[in-house]
């Protein structure tokens, strides 16, 4: 299928008020560090619920339909981006991230380390969060005292960016670990289906760049 018949999945995410089949299901439980910790291992490996923990509350998400469709194609377009440039990337998808010290966890939509050396690595250096449906913890705050590098923000169609420096996160126009991908792009293609049609334009404009 070429771009110009892909559909759209929406025009805009829901608001977690309005009881709607494609909104997400969060869950708020007050509980400390180790119930937390318990938690995750009762879990197991299944994918869901996503937990999150911050300053006594944990939270509990299971993603729709929709939000799983946008954070899947997202990271399937960074890796095309990547596959096409040469740029060495791993794909680490909802790698639990917890720090014992800060008290903070939390399982992100998409994450990728970049280069080649992996093995000592901690923290992924790009994480992924779609907001679908209003509610739960800030996470921003979590990712601040985990230490990750870069985090984009899905929402609306388009993609904020947070680059962690020494005063915290600052919102950036560019992404500093991908500092030459359209951005605007990879956000309006995450709502294009099928996923192939949005890979399909964004190689397309890849190689007209290219050639420009």
């Amino acid at each position: 299928m070429t771009a110009m018949t892909a559909q759209r999945m929406t025009d805009a995410p829901v608001p977690l008020e309005e009881h709607v089949p494609t909104a997400d299901q969060f869950v708020m439980l007050r509980g400390d560090w180790q119930t937390f910790k318990a938690m995750l291992a009762l879990r197991g490996d299944h994918s869901r619920p996503r937990m999150a923990y911050l300053d006594g509350v944990v939270e509990l998400m299971s993603p729709s339909k929709p939000h799983e469709g946008i954070k899947s194609a997202i990271g399937d377009l960074v890796a095309a981006y990547c596959q096409d440039s040469g740029i060495a990337y791993s794909s680490v998808g909802s790698w639990t991230h917890e720090d014992d010290t800060e008290e903070a966890g939390l399982e992100p939509d998409e994450c990728f380390l970049f280069g080649s050396d992996h093995a000592a690595r901690e923290r992924a250096d790009l994480a992924v969060e779609v907001v679908w449906t209003r509610g739960g913890l800030k996470k921003l705050e979590i990712y601040r005292r985990l230490q990750v590098r870069e985090v984009w923000y899905w929402e609306k169609e388009a993609i904020s960016v947070y680059v962690l420096g020494a005063d915290g996160y600052r919102t950036v126009e560019r992404s500093a670990v991908l500092p030459d991908l359209d951005l605007a792009l990879i956000a309006r293609l995450a709502t294009v289906v099928p996923t192939s049609a949005a890979v399909g334009e964004l190689r397309e404009a890849l190689r007209q760049r290219g050639g420009a």
